[in-house]
């Protein structure tokens, strides 16, 4: 039975990104396939991208970590977000390192490896001005001082040290000098400790490409992994990534109306003239955001069409004017240009719906088959 609709997954394109951002940053390159790589498939992305030269991989859960080991992925993985009393021994057991933000985490991990008479590898995150998870103020010293005497006794090991920006991707703002001046302090107190890790790390994807104050031993690459520049088009961008995924669907129904035809909820679209409209087989529920009803155009016969009305939950209207649409006919909801075809892209689409590309990709539905392929993925 064949999909409504599918993403296509171009792994050459996450390949191209790898080499195109290392060649920038001159460091070793984590692979965040969080979320399921986006909405990628995080097991072909880890596997592109540990192929085309990526030496990390970054998770958030114990069960994208174990994940990524059930299909044979050994690389080293590091998992970040966690409930105290989350299983860590799996983790330790699969070789996966632990991001740890708290004293309580810290403890359970060493708990855990005790239990399993194994070593557990930590990484340790410092809160330097994000406010979210990672330790700060007083908290720090207390952390780096557990861990230095967990250390000691031979419970855990201290791979690294790391921290998360703010807003890298906002070109000259006062946060992100602080905050790498932040993380050097926290970095000078973790080895006042005693600590000596091997691997120090802050640059999201923004800030491997731009701020090379950041790079330490390895970027962490989300966003541009995947092919979208990660300052849209105010900052200094003009780096050769390439958009790795498309989303099409085809016409399902097509009928022509006259001026002053409601179209779908509300209505909060009425047509100005006759016109052809045509049925889409995506809603809000594949990843297409209600918010973007009214601004979202998509690629149908050969120009960009607009969705007309409210977008609802399974489906969505598309005004194609006078041009001779048919049932069946390709559409491309966003993805890369190819030849003369420019359909909207993941930027755009996550302007209509005022939100980040990470949103839209994160969003693309179970519904939505996807098909990984070797080689741009084409528009028709």
């Amino acid at each position: 039975m064949s999909a409504l609709a599918e993403a296509l997954i171009d792994l050459d394109a996450i390949a191209s990104n790898v080499r195109t951002i290392a060649s920038v940053t001159g460091t070793g390159l984590m692979a965040v396939v969080k979320a399921d790589g986006f909405g990628h498939g995080a097991v072909q992305v880890a596997r592109a991208a540990l192929r085309a030269g990526a030496s990390w991989l970054g998770v958030t859960s114990t069960a994208e970590a174990l994940t990524l080991r059930e299909e044979g992925v050994t690389a080293p993985t590091l998992s970040w977000l966690h409930s105290p009393d989350d299983d860590f021994g799996m983790l330790i057991k699969s070789g996966v390192d632990v991001g740890v933000s708290t004293t309580t985490h810290l403890h359970a991990v060493a708990d855990a490896a005790r239990l399993l008479g194994v070593p557990a590898t930590v990484q340790l995150k410092a809160d330097t001005g994000l406010s979210r998870n990672g330790a700060a103020g007083d908290d720090w010293p207390e952390l780096v001082g557990w861990a230095r005497k967990y250390e000691r006794e031979g419970g855990i090991r201290v791979r690294g040290v790391w921290s998360h920006l703010a807003d890298a991707d906002l070109p000259g703002a006062p946060a992100l000098p602080r905050q790498v001046a932040n993380f050097e302090e926290a970095l000078r107190t973790a080895r006042s400790a005693g600590l000596d890790p091997d691997l120090v790390h802050l640059a999201n994807s923004a800030a491997a490409l731009s701020a090379p104050r950041t790079r330490f031993d390895l970027c962490r690459i989300g966003i541009a992994l995947y092919g979208v520049d990660p300052f849209g088009v105010s900052g200094p961008g003009g780096f050769e990534l390439h958009p790795a995924m498309t989303l099409r669907t085809s016409v399902i129904n097509v009928k022509r109306v006259p001026a002053g035809t409601g179209v779908s909820y509300g209505p909060e679209h009425v047509t100005g003239t006759p016109t052809t409209l045509a049925l889409l087989p995506l809603g809000y529920a594949d990843g297409l955001p209600r918010a973007a009803g009214g601004r979202a155009s998509v690629w149908l016969a050969g120009r960009r069409c607009p969705i007309v009305g409210r977008i609802a939950m399974d489906q969505c209207v598309v005004d194609a004017g006078d041009l001779p649409v048919t049932i069946g006919d390709p559409v491309v909801v966003f993805g890369p240009a190819e030849g003369d075809q420019h359909p909207p892209t993941v930027v755009e689409w996550a302007r209509w719906a005022d939100t980040n590309p990470h949103e839209i990709l994160t969003g693309i539905g179970a519904r939505v088959a996807r098909e990984h392929l070797h080689g741009r993925a084409r528009n028709s």
